[in-house]
């Protein structure tokens, strides 16, 4: 495989830094986006399937794939594949997320179902 036949996820045998591994405590928001992926993907039949997620996620721009974490990479993965499958519509999204904005420029907490999103993502 050349280098111009590479995504740019893919840098295995390339020159890199050494990964220094680390432990961190989950954010909540992390640990609903790993469970909203076992529900969508667990369930028979599955909504999602971990190859799609995947694929999502490689499929992310240079520039995203760079820029966000490990579970921002996963919430633009599966968002792309859930308006893929017509799961949900780009235009649902962007209403909630104006509405989420909007919430968060007046000082109001974002809460869904009793549950204050309280670090990364809206």
């Amino acid at each position: 495989m050349t280098d111009d036949t590479r995504q740019h996820h893919d840098m295995g045998g390339l020159d890199a830094e050494t990964v220094q591994p680390s432990t961190h405590e989950f954010e909540p928001w992390e640990k609903r986006i790993e469970a909203l992926v076992r529900l969508l993907s667990l369930r028979q039949p599955p909504i999602i399937t971990i190859d799609e997620l995947r694929r999502g996620i490689e499929e992310l721009p240079p520039e995203v794939y760079d820029g966000v974490s490990y579970y921002e990479k996963w919430i633009a993965g599966l968002t792309e594949i859930l308006v893929e499958k017509d799961v949900l519509s780009r235009e649902e999204l962007d209403a909630r997320m104006a509405d989420v904005a909007a919430r968060k420029a007046a000082g109001e907490p974002v809460v869904e179902k009793g549950v204050e999103n309280s670090g990364g993502g809206a």
